[in-house]
């Protein structure tokens, strides 16, 4: 009988370092490193301390978020420029020809046929009946109609991370989205939070994804586990992270797994078999299953988004690569199809550009 895989708790130095002014940290297996100075203490006898790390990551990333937003989301403002031209001189006699132009603007950027449709007729009903007298209030009321979609759809945009450690994150997602990516990013806004991180390298399909994992292990500070042997289930590796998070008192478990396409039902019930291992260590978790999204696709992130949510049941979603994308109405579009909020986007390469959703910053950039 093939001896079962043997999992570890490791992290290894990288030849070329990603982020060369990061600390670079090592880890001894199954020992413990002494208390380290943060700016919000995790202990496991605080009240809601999940729910304050969660709102905390938000309101700490408010101050510059507008700043990166509006940069990010650039090529989709080019193309949605046009809606100014079209409402500087507008009249009522061409209340048609504007709205026809306003719908292609919406199309061109991926809102999306029913979106779309909902809001010009919206502008429409508001105009002739004498609602709407000038371009900049149907502009506003556009602005209005976008947020109204993003926040009644999508409200819970904060991590919902329960009320017992550790918390256990799963992310999940077609290959090439960058989910690797995106959890790395993710540890680090939680580790300067003062939260204690613990990765799991689930991603056992591809040869090089623990060792990217491993680099942001050590890039972030963050401990690692990873399977030693080749073929190693999944499953079996999320189990034995979780169980260490909660042997050693780690505060968030962020758990890494294949990518696959939504049509591969094989590797779909993958994600089930992940699901129930973690669930068996720690009843109710994983608390979060975020969906990563790359932006690029557009609308094509529909069908991903409804196979997954319907294998796994996804609780946010991560929308990646923004910064080069002209199509960022499909954050709208996504978000009023499947009601499951945007958590995170992200909008560069840096490792803080991985922002938190801000409905009134993301209107705001894309409609300036």
């Amino acid at each position: 009988m093939a001896s079962t895989p043997q999992l570890s708790l490791i992290s290894k130095p990288s030849p070329s370092p990603l982020f060369p002014n990061f600390p670079r940290t090592r880890f001894t297996p199954f020992t413990t490193a002494g208390p380290a100075t943060t700016s919000f203490k995790c202990l496991a006898s605080q009240t809601g301390f999940f729910t304050r790390l969660g709102r905390l990551i938000k309101e700490k990333a408010k101050s510059d978020v507008e700043k990166i937003f509006s940069g990010g989301f650039s090529k989709t403002r080019d193309n949605l420029a046009v809606i100014d031209e079209l409402l500087l001189y507008w009249n009522l006699a061409d209340t048609d020809r504007v709205l026809d132009e306003l719908e292609e603007a919406l199309l061109v950027s991926d809102f999306g046929p029913r979106i779309t449709i909902k809001i010009v007729e919206s502008l429409r009903e508001d105009i002739l009946s004498g609602k709407l007298k000038s371009g900049s209030e149907i502009k506003d009321a556009l602005k209005t109609s976008v947020l109204d979609i993003l926040t009644k759809k999508g409200h819970n945009t904060e991590l919902r991370l329960g009320f017992r450690k550790p918390a256990v994150i799963m992310i999940v997602g077609v290959n090439g989205g960058g989910k690797t990516t995106s959890l790395g990013k993710l540890a680090y806004r939680l580790k300067n939070e003062g939260a204690k991180i613990l990765m799991a390298a689930g991603d056992t399909f591809r040869a090089a994804a623990s060792d990217q994992l491993e680099i942001w292990a050590e890039r972030t500070g963050c401990e690692i586990v990873v399977a030693e042997k080749e073929n190693a289930k999944a499953s079996s590796v999320l189990s034995q992270a979780v169980k260490k998070g909660k042997q050693q008192g780690f505060d968030v478990v962020l758990c890494d797994t294949s990518g696959r396409l939504h049509t591969n039902y094989s590797l779909m019930e993958e994600l089930i078999a992940c699901k129930k291992a973690v669930g068996k260590v720690i009843p109710g978790a994983p608390n979060e299953i975020l969906l990563v999204l790359d932006g690029n696709t557009g609308l094509n992130m529909l069908p991903q988004a409804r196979e997954f949510n319907e294998v796994v049941g996804i609780t946010g979603f991560i929308l990646t690569k923004l910064d080069g994308s002209a199509r960022g109405g499909c954050v709208v579009s996504v978000v009023d199809e499947l009601s499951i909020p945007v958590k995170f986007v992200g909008v560069g390469e840096r490792v803080e550009d991985l922002q938190p959703f801000d409905a009134e910053a993301f209107v705001n950039a894309i409609l300036s």
